[in-house]
């Protein structure tokens, strides 16, 4: 069914392109008719955006897909992410960045042609956030300040280093774009059908002007305001991975085909969240004469976001004691299909309900001052000085209760998987409820950068050579990367197993001494009313919110029940930032020079013209943070003889500060040829060499060593212990990042062929393929210590390293068109379409498949994190490229006639891989089904976490429906309504295991709303 969807959609793209390109013929021999009727079309809006666009690409020396606003501020949604995917090649993810358990309902995480080394700039210059990445949010910049936004697929040598997929270029207006005085006002108020009654105003203003002075020129002012407020909502549905349970733990009586596998729970959440973005923006221009122009321009976007988050999910980890009801259904394979799943041993399954809290303020400032001399009428000589300033500071903070439930009951053979978690009664006693956790993490991030260019063109008049560019470019950016500490600050306040040894009991939200800080809150309109969640006791939103002096409260509710014990135990202590070995900062030099030569052959029967250039960069970076040991604690047990204790290893505690200095340099050839067959097609092909450098995150000098002893406890038939080995210490470590990777580099060719057969009609392929090297995987290397006896000991670190090499190869089909041959009633109608294929591969340099997996989630566990693993040990081989999907396809419908202007954009993407072994979809708990491994561990359920799994996780192909309608009342006042997920898609996630594909998770948001109105002056 999903090849044949792939299929009916492509073959439709291929349909559609072949009708309007006899039409197109049809039209063309049309006009050779004698006395043709006469067609009046008018030209505006949309049509005239996309005519604007199609010259960028037709004239441009690059391959190069351009979207241009109808009008500022008119970009066709309602932010630059979901601008962009509507450019070929260009997709984007519909989940949090980093973050597969939430949905991103504007969408993140831009690729071009599946792949992710994406350079972002803001009119031509280098743009990107805080927080460790080299490009921009660009869900985070106002749409309303663009005036358009273009891709470059393959640049050319003097273009800025850095896209080895492609460079998304964001251009903003400047005064001298316009004749006069230019004003336009917008206003909007947008409607989330799922998160209803929030409101979320929208306003821009943008003034420009030009003047002209006798005596010192003229001059160009533009100022341009944006503020925008975007509530939405996502529910979610989760299935946590299928264990095995097998049919008998006796090696004889053991057959694989008769194991039955039962999730091991479900849950749900509801997020509310909402962005404030605001985008100021002001371009100064001056031209004393018509040699000079001075432009000075300043750019800001900021942004703040605020999640507010209940989630409801299965903390159980006994997973071999749980239990299908009689009346289950499984499916041939042994599936479980529907029915109840409890755990008798334990009188139900524990569960946890969360309030999570998730805050981040974001800004990025950017001053540019661009100076253009023509020195003499063949030498142009510009220079371009930027400083750019970017800060960002979150919270994440989670405060969560327990329970523990009866039973869970479950349908999965639907589209969302149909679940009931207690009755309502249940639900709603506070004696059912615990003080679980909390957890926080708080960070903040700083990066500058100053960096100064100049250019220098001189233009030939000679029949073959056009003109010659050569230029250099100097760069330094700093950044300083602060957290808590390097992990989640995860502390207990009372669980279960804490009893009888440190508290009596748990801290029960029904005592009347525990009770302050929860209470009952019921989910609205959960899933849009198809699920009735029961009203639930979750931590008060004032309280998550309250950190640390609310949380303070929660957790002395431990230290009353410790004292009541009699039992010692710390204080809850709060995440603070005086952890040194949470802090790193960076440094990097950036110099480059160009030379590029353009050139052309007009005599030829078939014209050619193109460019050839060459770019040299030289990188040096610096970085400096902590290497930091702690020793896990070694108990000798004094009730059964001890051996080897002589072999363990002791290390000092230590947090040591280290940098670190690394140069490389590269050199970047490109070649862009066109031949024009006529004016109205043309072919190019392409070729260069590009660079992506390793985001700074990547270059962290943050290293985490642990020890753990190697313990083998011998117990007695009655459970005894007769004997304990000490064999050695075992000495590994985790690094964040490391300071001497080198960029990742690719050979990038592309051949097109281009019919322009309208103002706004063109039919276009392009096939391209790009050969990756020192691709950054994680692997391992060695560190040495010193012991307490003055022996140099050495440690096995895991951390990115420069070992892969791979490739991405395809082709887009895009076509667009308005038809002005069909009847009256029908003129004005058009449509676009695109389809994208991408195949890839990714080669290790030292392969680490095993096809079984062993031991617990350690960073060294490479077959686990790489290849990903079953809960029944069983290795899944090799994955895909993350985030590449096959298949995008882009379709849309558009009309404009008579001051109506409708549009509705379908967009679609198969499946892709979002990661292996993520969160939620991992875990130490699995069984060994591996006839090779040691007896005391085949068919046993792992009560030591050390069966480690992590399932193949996927999107699953997802389409989305968009649509607008405008009317312009006037040449200058127009009023619409933008319409977001018209069909309400839902996102599906698939988890991969070898008894199948199952549902991950499923969220909606809903269909979204704008109404906007514009009036320009």
């Amino acid at each position: 069914m999903r090849n044949f969807q792939k299929t009916a959609i492509a073959a439709a793209v291929a349909h559609v392109a072949v009708l309007s390109s006899a039409a197109a013929w049809a039209q063309t021999s049309a006009d050779t008719t004698a006395n043709p009727a006469p067609t009046v079309v008018h030209i505006s809006g949309q049509r005239a955006a996309l005519q604007s666009a199609q010259q960028l690409k037709k004239n441009a020396d690059e391959v190069v897909d351009s979207i241009v606003a109808e009008d500022i501020g008119k970009l066709p949604d309602r932010s630059v992410t979901e601008v962009l995917q509507r450019i070929a090649g260009v997709t984007i993810d519909r989940n949090m960045a980093g973050d597969p358990n939430r949905q991103s309902v504007e969408g993140s995480g831009v690729s071009v042609r599946g792949l992710t080394y994406v350079r972002s700039e803001v009119n031509g210059r280098d743009a990107f956030s805080a927080g460790g990445g080299r490009s921009l949010g660009f869900a985070d910049v106002a749409p309303e300040l663009m005036a358009g936004v273009d891709v470059y697929k393959n640049p050319s040598a003097e273009q800025v280093e850095g896209a080895v997929a492609g460079l998304v270029n964001l251009r903003t207006a400047m005064p001298f774009d316009y004749k006069g005085f230019k004003g336009t006002l917008g206003v909007s108020e947008s409607y989330s059908t799922l998160r209803k009654g929030a409101p979320s105003p929208t306003g821009t203003i943008l003034l420009s002007n030009r003047w002209k002075s006798d005596t010192f020129g003229e001059f160009g002012a533009l100022v341009d305001f944006a503020h925008a407020k975007s509530p939405t909502r996502s529910d979610g549905v989760g299935v946590d991975p299928y264990f095995p349970h097998v049919n008998s733990t006796d090696p004889a009586k053991y057959d694989r085909s008769k194991t039955q596998w039962i999730p091991l729970g479900v849950g749900y959440r509801s997020q509310d969240f909402e962005r404030t973005r605001r985008g100021d923006y002001a371009a100064f221009q001056w031209r004393p004469n018509r040699d000079f122009t001075a432009a000075l321009t300043y750019f800001k976007t900021k942004y703040k976001e605020d999640l507010d988050e209940h989630v409801v999910t299965s903390s159980e980890d006994k997973w071999y004691q749980q239990v299908a009801s009689k009346d289950s259904v499984f499916d041939s394979n042994g599936v479980f299909q529907s029915g109840t799943i409890s755990n008798p041993t334990y009188g139900g399954s524990p569960f946890n309900s969360s309030q999570r809290i998730n805050t981040r303020e974001s800004s990025t400032r950017d001053t540019s001052l661009n100076l253009q001399w023509r020195v003499t009428p063949d030498l142009t000589w510009t220079n371009d000085f930027q400083h750019v300033h970017s800060t960002t500071e979150g919270f994440d903070a989670d405060v969560s209760t327990g329970f523990i439930m009866p039973n869970q009951q479950m349908d999965m053979r639907g589209n969302v998987p149909q679940i009931t978690l207690g009755s309502p009664a249940y639900m709603a006693d506070p004696n059912n409820y615990y003080w679980a956790y909390t957890q926080e993490a708080l960070d903040h991030a700083t990066a500058t950068q100053k960096a100064w260019k100049t250019d220098f063109k001189y233009a030939f008049d000679h029949p073959v050579l056009r003109d010659v560019r050569f230029g250099f470019r100097m760069a330094n950016r700093d950044g300083e990367n602060h957290k808590a500490q390097k992990f989640y600050n995860w502390q207990a306040i009372t669980f279960p197993w804490m009893e009888g040894w440190q508290i009596p009991h748990v801290a029960r939200l029904g005592d009347p001494r525990f009770a302050g800080g929860a209470s009952l809150q019921k989910i609205d309109n959960f899933f849009d009313g198809k699920y009735n969640i029961p009203p639930m006791l979750f931590a008060n939103e004032s309280v998550v919110r309250g950190f640390p002096d609310e949380w303070s409260k929660i957790h002395a509710y431990h230290d009353v029940l410790c004292k009541e014990q009699g039992s010692t135990c710390d204080p809850w202590k709060a995440a603070t930032f005086n952890d040194p070995a949470a802090t790193n900062t960076q440094s990097e030099k950036t110099r480059a020079a160009y030379t590029q030569l353009r050139f052309g052959f007009d005599d030829l029967k078939y014209p050619i013209d193109g460019n050839i250039g060459i770019r040299y960069v030289k990188t040096t970076g610096a970085g400096s943070g902590y290497v930091a040991y702690s020793p896990a604690g070694v108990t000798i047990p004094t009730d059964a003889p001890v051996t080897g204790v002589d072999t363990l290893i002791y290390i000092k505690p230590f947090a040591e500060a280290q940098s670190y200095n690394n140069s490389y340099h590269n050199w970047l050839p490109s070649l862009n040829l066109r031949l024009k067959y006529s004016d109205e097609l043309q072919f190019r092909f392409a070729v260069a060499k590009a660079m992506a450098r390793p985001d700074f995150n990547q270059l962290q000098v943050q290293t985490t060593l642990n020890s753990a002893p190697n313990q083998t406890t011998i117990r007695d038939s009655s459970g005894k212990t007769t004997n304990v080995i000490f064999n050695g210490t075992t000495l590994t470590g985790t690094s964040d990042g490391n300071a001497m990777l080198k960029p990742t580099t690719s050979t990038n060719v592309d051949l097109t062929a281009e019919w322009y057969f309208a103002k706004a009609g063109s039919l276009t392929f392009s096939a391209f393929n790009k050969d990756l090297k020192d691709i950054i995987i994680t692997q391992d290397y060695s560190y040495k210590a010193t012991d307490v006896n003055g022996k140099p000991q050495t440690f096995v670190v895991t951390g990115p390293v420069n070992g892969a090499k791979g490739y991405a190869r395809g082709f887009e089909i895009a076509h667009q068109q308005y038809y002005d041959f069909v009847p009256d009633w029908l003129k004005g109608i058009g449509t676009q379409a695109s389809w994208t294929y991408v195949s890839s591969e990714r080669t290790l340099n030292k392969p680490v498949f095993n096809a079984w997996c062993s031991g617990n989630d350690a960073s060294s566990n490479y077959n686990l994190s790489i290849n990903g693993c079953d809960t029944d040990g069983r290795a899944f081989g090799k994955t895909p490229l993350q985030g590449l999907s096959r298949h995008t396809i882009n379709f849309a419908v558009m009309y404009e006639q008579h001051g109506l202007s409708m549009r509705l954009a379908y967009n679609w993407r198969s499946r892709y891989l979002l990661g292996v072994n993520q969160w939620g979809s991992r875990g130490n708990n699995g069984l060994n089904t591996n006839p090779a491994a040691d007896p005391a561990k085949y068919l046993i359920p792992t009560t030591n976490n050390d069966q480690a799994f992590g399932l193949p996780l996927y999107q699953a192909p997802y389409g989305q429906l968009d649509g607008s309608i405008f009317y312009d009342f006037t040449d200058k006042f127009r009023v619409g309504l933008e319409a977001t997920n018209l069909t309400n898609s839902y996102t599906r996630q698939i988890m991969e295991q070898h008894a199948g594909s199952f549902t991950r998770q499923v969220f909606m948001s809903g269909p979204r709303y704008t109404l906007l109105a514009q009036y320009s002056f």
